[in-house]
């Protein structure tokens, strides 16, 4: 089972990184506004699976094994991993999405 723990409106990645916890695993789901070189913009749906050097590795393993199912189950396409909460920033994000032009 996945609980809801905390929604966030317009937040940057930036901001958000400083929400997660450091030493815990985490599943997002990031609505982010995405600005293409030709200047349309997509709002492609993001899911991030925060999984930081230290955890407990029992955390680790229940959130790995679930997270596949998680992403089949809601359909999502972008899906990315962090190992450090530092590694969540615009730059970090707009690299991994011009990938799916």
């Amino acid at each position: 089972m996945v609980v809801l723990e905390e929604e966030f409106q317009n937040i940057s990645p930036e901001e958000l990184k400083m929400e997660l916890p450091e030493r815990q695993p985490r599943f997002v789901v990031y609505s982010y506004k995405y600005v293409h070189e030709d200047g349309r913009m997509s709002y492609p749906l993001c899911f991030i699976f925060s999984s930081p050097v230290g955890c407990k590795p029992e955390q680790q393993m229940m959130y790995a094994g679930s997270k596949n199912r998680l992403v089949q189950t809601a359909e999502l396409t972008k899906v990315f991993e962090i190992r450090t909460t530092d590694d969540l920033t615009e730059a970090w994000l707009q690299e991994k999405l011009s990938f799916f032009r």
